[in-house]
């Protein structure tokens, strides 16, 4: 068996809408530092997401030199929001209350024009602490505004084996994990309870199960009905259907490609 490696790192600035993939990335106490710091939420504050809008899988995120924010869409003029720190309101993700930083009006109308629905954007604020759930994480364990931990770690093997049973392959960013790891056997990371990347190690806290997002192609925001169709042929589980691990870490460090991956239980 090859030596198990870290072979893509990506980050997600604003949750749910495109991400990137990076050589090195720092982690911070919530995870890569500028994943899911920012947010769309409706009207009442409730998070929104693929599930409900395809079409966010259409606009890109960066964050440039000076850590601005920049959003880009197809026949929309490229768009900084500008964060008014003064003005805060509740948000919730999934069951969660979180405070959120609104942005000026000119953002939440250019999302909403593009998403065609009433919206608005939110920054997590740097004083704020949302505790990962305490039934998978210890006291001290903080998130942004992931769906609930700091990374999503999936195998390139689990990958393979899956597109193995597909008439079309899928590539990895649809299923939108932090970490991608090579050298070892399909799903072997379900076995993994605590693991070290280069400097930092990591807990795996559950699997991760699947929702509709992996069927939107992100590419056109097409909804379809793989990979969950098949993904339910064979990785359901008491009426889920699980791929990849979500995982906490232990130290705040810098990751790079090509890092060595060692499972330590």
């Amino acid at each position: 068996m090859a030596e198990k490696r870290l072979t893509a790192l990506y980050r997600y600035p604003v949750k749910s809408l495109r991400g990137q993939g990076f050589a090195q990335l720092a982690v911070g106490p919530r995870g890569f530092v500028g994943d899911r710091q920012w947010m769309v939420v409706d009207a009442e504050g409730r998070f929104l997401s693929q599930r409900q809008q395809a079409r966010m899988s259409l606009v890109d995120v960066e964050i440039d030199g000076d850590g601005e924010l920049w959003l880009h869409a197809e026949g929309m003029a490229p768009l900084s929001p500008r964060v008014n720190g003064a003005e805060r309101r509740r948000v919730t993700v999934w069951s969660d209350d979180v405070v959120g930083e609104r942005v000026d009006p000119a953002t939440d109308a250019w999302l909403s024009a593009f998403l065609d629905t009433s919206c608005q954007l939110v920054r997590f604020p740097d004083d704020i602490v949302r505790p990962v759930d305490p039934a998978f994480a210890a006291a001290q364990d903080q998130v942004g505004f992931a769906d609930g931990f700091p990374f999503l770690l999936i195998s390139e093997a689990s990958l393979t084996d899956l597109n193995a049973r597909l008439q079309q392959p899928v590539d990895m960013i649809r299923f939108r994990p932090n970490l991608v790891v090579s050298g070892c056997e399909p799903f072997e990371e379900d076995s993994w309870r605590r693991i070290r990347i280069g400097p930092i190690e990591f807990r795996v806290a559950k699997p991760c199960s699947r929702c509709i997002i992996p069927t939107i192609d992100p590419a056109t925001g097409e909804r379809g009905r793989e990979p969950l169709a098949t993904l339910m042929t064979y990785r359901r589980r008491d009426n889920k259907v699980y791929f990849g691990q979500n995982l906490v870490h232990d130290h705040q460090a810098v990751l790079e490609q090509g890092m060595a991956v060692e499972v330590l239980a």
